[in-house]
Formats: structure tokens, sequence, C-alpha cells
């Protein structure tokens, strides 16, 4: 049994990276290039060390324990995790969002198709791609030829957003989503809003969140309160298709009601890209 690890020496408690997860990511200065040192622990070590990360929940009673076995795969898949430059202090993160990834149910041959296409299509670098998994841990478990592949091609070649591979938590999600549901945002913006097909396709290209936008809970009420609350036409949306982008209740609502009460209309840009500060001191 070994105790995987990318130190010289054993880690001492104070040494562990902490239990909680943490919505941050810390860049990875220092990847991984061996995998790990190998030499041999104790059992009761590897339990350490894996309670340490939060995969095992330190109040577990000895009798609902994993077995050695299973500790031993649990190691693997941190081992290839580390290969491609993930860090001990991204596990909890990992384990938060994805528990099911240590156990054994996972192994590295079921995870190792995404990180080739994330190199080979998204042409995603090592730490592009820890990235992005970080943003969307579900990416590791979305099938390739099924998924990702078609949905890669939909966003490059018939929407035009680029730069896809920047880890950010906007790509993350998007590569994460079906062509079906993207192809839904599309229409909706032709049947409903009115644009034409290329209207609608180069207001994606320019705002691709909006492909990842709920319909019936989202596009639909702000266009809704667009028309017949805030009575402005489709061609300010067609400048300003970022409108979509902005919280109903948090800041459309409150800005449109602010200038209703003062007499005043101004464009959706100014209305809404501005900070409270600028935006409430100019309007008093």
């Amino acid at each position: 049994m070994f105790f995987l690890q990318s130190f010289h020496h054993r880690q001492t408690p104070s040494s562990y990276p902490p239990s909680e997860s943490s919505n941050s990511i810390v860049p990875n200065r220092y990847p991984n290039k061996n995998g790990y040192i190998k030499f041999r622990t104790t059992y009761n070590e590897n339990l350490h060390y894996l309670k340490a990360l939060t995969i095992i929940n330190p109040n577990t009673k000895p009798n609902n324990l994993p077995h050695p076995d299973t500790i031993n795969h649990i190691l693997t898949i941190i081992t290839f995790l580390k290969s491609h430059s993930f860090t001990e202090a991204d596990i909890p993160r990992l384990v938060h969002h994805s528990p099911h990834l240590f156990t054994t149910s996972i192994s590295p041959t079921s995870l190792s198709p995404v990180f080739t296409f994330l190199a080979s299509d998204l042409l995603a670098t090592v730490e592009d791609s820890r990235g992005l998994i970080l943003r969307c841990p579900n990416l590791l478990f979305t099938d390739v030829n099924h998924i990702l592949k078609p949905t890669l091609h939909f966003l490059r070649e018939e929407v035009g957003v680029s730069n896809l591979k920047r880890p950010t938590n906007r790509n993350a999600h998007l590569l994460n989503t079906r062509v079906e549901k993207m192809r839904m945002r599309l229409r909706f913006l032709e049947e409903v809003v009115g644009f034409t097909d290329e209207e609608a396709r180069n207001v994606c290209a320019r705002l691709p969140a909006i492909l990842g936008y709920d319909v019936e809970n989202n596009l639909w009420p702000k266009f809704v309160f667009l028309m017949k609350e805030m009575e402005r036409e489709v061609e300010e949306l067609k400048k300003f298709p970022q409108f979509f982008g902005f919280s109903l209740d948090k800041r459309i609502v409150p800005r449109h009601l602010h200038l209703k009460e003062r007499g005043v209309r101004i464009p959706l840009n100014r209305m809404l890209m501005w900070g409270d500060d600028k935006f409430y001191a100019k309007w008093k």
C-alpha cells in the first residue's frame, strides 16, 4: 500500500490542506510532473491522509471505514489527478462538488477521454484544463463523443464563440451544456424576441452566457418586463443584449422604477452598466 504524496517527507498534521472547500481557485505554481513518490505507509496513515483531504469524513465510525482495497483505489484517482496538475489543495473542492469522483465506480481510464478532449480538441493547456474542471467538475463525467465534441463544434462553428479554452465559469459550464438546450435559447431569440437567425447568433457570440440562461425563469420574465413595463423596443436589445445578463429583481426592476418616479428615460446601457454610486448620484 502506498501513501501518495508529492513531498519528500511525510506530512505533519499541520501541513495537510484545509478540510473545508473553498470557492476560490488557487493557481498551481508548481505542477506535479512525476505524480507521486512511493513509500510504504500504514492503513491508518492513509486514512488520516484521506480525512485531511475531506474524502473521508473525520467522524466516520471505525466499522464504517472503507476497505484497504477501496483506499488504494482512491489513492490511484488522486495520483491520476496530480499527474494532470491538480494539487492537494484542489481535492476538497472536487470532493464538495463531485464526491462520487473518489469512489470505486470511477477509474483513471474513465476520466482520461475528457483530458484528451481538453488537450486535443479544445487545445487547452494542462493548467487551463485544471481550471475548467475546478469550475465545473461535472466535465469529468460528461460523454466526450455525444456531448463535449458536438457542443464545442456548435459554439465555435455555428455561433462563433472564441477563446473557449480560457478557464472561466462561463466557458466551463457552456462546454458542459447539450447542444439541444443551447438551440432553445437561439429559438427564443428568433421566435419570441424577433431576431433574425443571424442576429440571434451574433448576440450569442457577443454574450455567450445567454446560451446557458434558463428560458422560462430568466430570459422570458426579463423580456416581458422590458416590453410591457418598460415599454422598450426590440431594437434596444439588439444594441444592448447584455440586458439579459442583469438580475431582474436586483438591478432591472429597481432602477427602472427609480427612473420612472423621476420621469427619466435613458438607454439601457446607461441604466444598467453604471455602478450604484454613480447611478443613484446622477438620478437623485
